[in-house]
């Protein structure tokens, strides 16, 4: 297993990219919202010279995600599907889950109530 962390900023969000099994897992702490676009947005996308990138994110400590949150996800799932990958979400709360069946993105993004599931599927 392959680690790389972003500590969060003062009531933002942390990043860490860690590899399991050739499977890309992005582990998200805090609050994804707009003020984390940069650096989610660069850690879901998939390597340029990846192929069939596989991605996890794991949103098990995520407290709180708005529509900056959602958009990440749509951008991440369509780059991973032209490259000829996935992109699967783990372990949502039920707030965040929420958000993401309101919106309907669970239609088309896998969600998984873990990160082990998510990797086995």
């Amino acid at each position: 297993m392959v680690t790389d962390a972003h500590p969060a900023h003062p009531g933002n969000l942390s990043v860490s990219l860690s590899t399991v099994d050739g499977v890309r897992v992005v582990t998200l702490c805090g609050e994804l919202d707009h003020t984390a676009r940069g650096r989610v947005g660069e850690a879901l996308s998939p390597p340029p010279d990846a192929a069939s990138p596989q991605t996890v994110a794991d949103l098990t400590d995520v407290t709180f995600m708005d529509s900056s949150g959602i958009n990440m996800l749509i951008s991440a799932y369509r780059e991973a599907e032209n490259a000829g990958g996935w992109l699967r979400v783990a372990g949502a709360q039920a707030s965040v889950l929420r958000v993401i069946e309101l919106v309907g993105i669970d239609a088309f993004i896998p969600c998984h109530p873990s990160l082990r599931k998510a990797l086995e599927s």
